[in-house]
C-alpha cells in the first residue's frame, strides 16, 4: 500500500473507533484541553514554562510554592494560585516585555498537587486524590475504583465553608460552623435520575462512602453470603433464605441458629432457631437485625464450627457480597 493510502486508511480507523465510542477525537480533546485549561493553579502544583527565544525563562518544571507564588527568571515572583493557564501566561509575558517586545510564553502543568479530595469507605481505592479541572461526584467516586458491592445506599459530602456551601437541598452547617455537610442518594446520581444532585466537587472535599447494612446467610444454603440493606429495608428469616437460593438437601433447618451482636461485646449472642416450622408455616418469621449471621448447619455428623463461621464474617474473607435490589 502508498504511504499516502496507507495515511488514509489509519486516518479513517481513528475515526471510526471514535465514532464508535460516541465521541469524535476532536471532541475529546477538546474536553480535556478546556478541563486543563480551566484548572486553577494553587500552592504545590508543578508546572513547565515556555518561552520563545527566551532560554533563562524556559525551564522543565516550576513549583507553586506555599504562598501561591512561583520564580520566574526575567520576570520575577508572580502569584500563580488562582490563575487559570492562560492567566498565568498573560501574567508573565506581561514581566517579560522589558526585555522582549511580544514575548511568547506557553505553561503546562506537570503535577496538579492543590486540589486534594479525600474519597474514604466503602470504594475500591480509598484515599487521597487530586482534581484535575473540575469534577463531579459521581467522577470522583470514579477516581477512588467505584463503589464496592458492600456499599451504602448515600454518600456523604463534607466541605468547607471557605469553598462555600454545598448547593444541595439536604445541606447544613455543622456545629463548629467551619463546614458544610450533605447526603445523596447513591441511585440518584448513578441513574441520573436528578441531574442537579451530581454536583461538583471542590478542594478538600471529603467524600465518605458508608458501608451497606448487611445480613449474613452461610452455611447449607445455595448463596452464602452477605446481602445489602437499602435504605429503610428491613429482611425476614424467610426473606434472607430466598435471597440465598434456599436450602440445600444436605441442610438440617430444624438446628439453625441467628448470630446477633451484644451492644459492647466482640462476642456474639446465640439464638436458636427451628428454620422448619418457620418454612412449614407453623413457626414466626422471625425478623433480622443489622449484621446478624443466620447459620443453617448439615445434617452430616461433620459439624462446621459455629466461631469460625463468625470468625470468617467478621474477618469479611471469603464472604460474597449480594446486593439486593433498592
Amino acid at each position: 500500500m502508498k504511504p499516502f493510502l496507507r495515511l488514509l486508511s489509519i486516518t479513517a480507523s481513528i475515526l471510526a473507533t471514535s465514532q464508535a465510542l460516541g465521541q469524535s477525537a476532536p471532541e475529546e480533546r477538546a474536553r480535556d484541553k478546556s478541563a486543563i485549561t480551566n484548572y486553577t493553579l494553587g500552592p504545590g502544583d508543578q508546572i513547565s514554562v515556555g518561552a520563545l527565544e527566551l532560554d533563562e525563562v524556559s525551564k522543565t518544571s516550576y513549583r507553586v510554592d506555599s504562598s501561591g507564588f512561583v520564580n520566574i527568571p526575567l520576570a520575577g515572583r508572580i502569584q500563580a494560585a488562582g490563575l487559570a493557564v492562560s492567566q498565568l501566561e498573560s501574567a508573565i509575558e506581561s514581566k517579560l516585555k522589558t526585555y522582549q517586545l511580544r514575548p511568547a510564553v506557553s505553561v503546562s502543568i506537570l503535577e496538579f498537587r492543590s486540589q486534594p479530595i479525600s474519597v474514604i469507605g466503602a470504594v475500591n481505592a480509598p484515599g487521597v486524590h487530586h482534581l484535575e479541572g473540575k469534577k463531579t461526584l459521581v467522577e470522583a467516586l470514579s477516581l477512588a475504583g467505584g463503589l464496592r458491592a458492600d456499599a451504602g445506599s448515600t454518600v456523604k459530602l463534607t466541605r468547607q465553608l471557605a469553598y462555600g456551601r454545598i448547593p444541595l437541598k439536604s445541606a447544613t452547617d455543622d456545629s463548629t460552623g467551619a463546614f458544610s455537610v450533605a447526603e445523596v442518594k447513591v441511585k440518584t446520581i448513578l441513574d441520573a435520575s436528578d441531574p442537579a444532585e451530581n454536583i461538583y466537587v471542590a478542594p478538600n472535599d471529603v467524600i465518605s462512602v458508608p458501608r451497606a447494612e448487611m445480613i449474613y446467610v452461610v452455611g447449607e444454603v445455595q448463596r452464602s453470603g452477605g446481602f445489602t440493606l437499602a435504605e429503610d429495608q428491613s429482611m425476614s428469616v424467610l426473606q434472607a433464605i430466598s435471597l440465598a437460593g434456599g436450602l440445600k438437601n444436605t441442610a438440617s433447618p430444624k438446628t439453625a441458629v441467628i448470630l446477633r451482636s451484644v451492644p459492647g461485646s466482640a462476642q456474639r449472642q446465640e439464638e436458636p432457631l427451628n428454620l422448619k416450622r418457620t418454612l412449614d408455616g407453623r413457626g414466626e418469621d422471625t425478623p433480622l437485625h443489622r449484621d446478624d449471621i443466620l447459620f443453617v448447619p448439615t445434617n452430616k455428623p461433620k459439624v462446621v464450627a459455629i466461631r469460625t463461621i463468625e470468625a470468617v464474617v467478621s474477618a469479611g474473607t471469603g464472604i460474597a457480597i449480594w446486593r439486593a435490589s433498592r
